[in-house]
């Protein structure tokens, strides 16, 4: 009879060091804040390639309501277009990223060329290189 293993219990046999890989440096967005892209959130379908990027912010932005820590930002690049679509963006007002303090899901993404310094910018290098 084959073994079954149980999600908890493959996830315990997985080195500790390849949960550290989930998030990758691609860079600095323009403010100086490091931009770190989740690399188990990354999906190729067709021309697109969709990812989430986490910025962490090295000093707190005052926001209405109190401060923002950092972000995610969930992209869709199209390579060959060089172009890149933010289709959702959260701002945490914990370090943890467990507070989200402000959302916005975007009900039909638009592609452009990314802004140089720019999360999308970075998601594009990053993914399309």
């Amino acid at each position: 009879m084959p073994m079954r293993y149980t999600t908890l219990a493959i996830a315990l046999a997985i080195p500790v060091a390849l949960h550290a890989q989930a998030l990758q440096d691609i860079g600095t967005i323009s403010g100086g804040n490091p931009a770190m892209l989740e690399s188990r959130t990354v999906k190729k379908a067709g021309d697109e390639i969709t990812a989430t990027v986490r910025v962490k912010f090295l000093k707190p932005a005052k926001a209405p309501g109190g401060e923002w820590f950092g972000s995610r930002t969930v992209v869709a690049v199209r390579c060959a277009a060089g172009t890149v679509a933010v289709k959702e963006n959260r701002y945490y007002g914990d370090a943890n990223f467990k507070k989200v303090a402000n959302e916005k899901i975007v009900k039909i993404p638009g592609y452009a060329a990314p802004v140089p310094g720019s999360v999308p910018a970075l998601a594009l290098k990053a993914l399309c290189t």
